[in-house]
């Protein structure tokens, strides 16, 4: 569990690993019997990229440094700024 900068406890790495292993079992699926469903991951990837790019914006309007940010999507503060940076 970890806590934002205005004490919210947040339990992410759990759910996160939930989110993962559904997107495992759909890619089986999808290998397995329907090449037709592949732009659904696709779109999932699609979805996924929108939610990073909302969650760091966000993190920052919390009170998170985009040194703090990009060290946790491994990339530099500068990088982190000039992507979600407004």
């Amino acid at each position: 569990m970890t806590t934002s900068p205005v004490g919210t406890a947040v339990e992410n790495r759990e759910f996160a690993a939930f989110g993962r292993r559904i997107i495992r079992a759909h890619a089986r699926r999808v290998a397995a019997s329907d090449p037709t469903a592949l732009r659904d991951l696709v779109a999932m990837r699609a979805a996924l990229d929108e939610a990073i790019d909302h969650a760091a914006v966000e993190l920052h309007a919390a009170g998170y440094s985009w040194t703090e940010i990009g060290r946790e999507l491994g990339v530099t503060r500068q990088a982190a700024r000039q992507r979600w940076g407004r």
